[in-house]
């Protein structure tokens, strides 16, 4: 996991949004809605003075680019020298990212830095938000299911300060405003051995008739976010879902011993907590990523699972559950174990 160098607090934020929106007659409703967040710190590719800046979707595409050729290689070293893995050991990249376009994908640019093998497969994926994810790890947990002699790699970079937007003043623009941060995440699953979560089942679920409550717009200057005031009741209808595919497996969602939830802002950890009646301290690692980083997109679910490992990990044979949420509204979902090198193969 790694972040950006530049950092802005809360107070820096709420200070920008009264000097740049006085005259909003909706600026105490904003403030308050970022207040309410709990994000205590973000961290941004470039000064906040150069963010707030907006020179084109072309210019700041290229940012992109630039930043994440410049970033991602070491997250991704780290990641396979804590799996004890070479870049050849890799049999498919899944590479996350909604905050920025290239095409080709950032992944063939990784094989050749790299020297990946020229037969690692590529996964790119564009348009689940902070969703993918957990859609990383499903997907990389269905190809591991199906060559379980290979492994996948888990790449998530998110630069969540390029799609700021100066012109947007609705309350669900200035709180995003105040909410995302800049993330790179890597992780990597193994087809066999390792320590760490022993994925187990998989699934997906859309809420119907809600794929216009989490959006981008896109435009000439780039893509504009739309967020629906009803995106934070999301976890009502969502853990019904969490709770069958467990039940699908045999375990009941109220009663696991891990958690590693995406964190789109507090209600949806306090709702989730309420609605799985599970105590709030299982979300921990969840929280914590939201006030260190804020919501850094699809690299919430692995900045909180690296915070499961710092910890020391679960009990071998802990039950877990991980979950990404983003636009559609979709959940992606997974259960497994937390297992111990040498103790359990798939």
């Amino acid at each position: 996991m790694s972040v950006p160098e530049h950092v802005i607090t809360m107070e820096e934020t709420l200070d920008l949004a009264r000097e740049h929106h006085a005259d909003h007659p909706q600026l105490p409703l904003a403030l308050r809605l970022i207040e309410n967040t709990g994000v205590r710190t973000r961290h941004i590719v470039q000064p906040i003075e150069e963010t707030l800046k907006h020179p084109g979707f072309e210019d700041r595409n290229k940012l992109y680019e630039a930043e994440a050729k410049a970033r991602v290689p070491a997250v991704i070293q780290q990641a396979l020298d804590e799996a004890e893995l070479l870049t050849t050991d890799i049999d498919v990249i899944i590479y996350v990212s909604c905050t920025g376009f290239m095409m080709p994908s950032l992944t063939a640019w990784l094989i050749n830095e790299m020297d990946f093998s020229s037969t690692t497969r590529q996964l790119p994926i564009a348009q689940l938000g902070c969703a993918a994810g957990g859609a990383a790890i499903n997907r990389a947990h269905d190809f591991c299911s199906a060559y379980p002699e290979g492994n996948a790699l888990i790449v998530a970079c998110e630069f969540c300060s390029l799609c700021y937007q100066p012109t947007d003043l609705g309350v669900g623009s200035l709180l995003s405003n105040g909410l995302f941060g800049d993330g790179i995440a890597a992780a990597v699953v193994r087809g066999r051995g390792g320590t760490g979560v022993q994925l187990e089942r998989n699934g997906s679920y859309l809420i119907p008739k809600t794929e216009d409550w989490i959006a981008y717009d896109v435009r000439a200057t780039g893509f504009h976010f739309l967020l629906d005031k009803r995106v934070p009741t999301t976890m009502e209808p969502l853990a019904p879902a969490l709770q069958e595919l467990a039940g699908n497996h045999g375990w009941d969602a109220s009663d696991l011993d891990f958690y590693i939830i995406h964190a789109g802002g507090p209600r949806i950890l306090d709702d989730l907590s309420k609605f799985l009646q599970v105590d709030p301290h299982a979300f921990r690692f969840s929280r914590s990523t939201l006030t260190e980083y804020g919501n850094i997109a699809s690299a919430v679910v692995l900045d909180a699972l690296r915070r499961l490992f710092d910890e020391g990990g679960a009990e071998h044979r802990a039950r877990g559950l991980l979950a990404g949420f983003g636009p559609g509204i979709t959940a992606e979902m997974t259960v497994g174990r937390w297992v111990r090198d040498g103790e359990m193969t798939r």
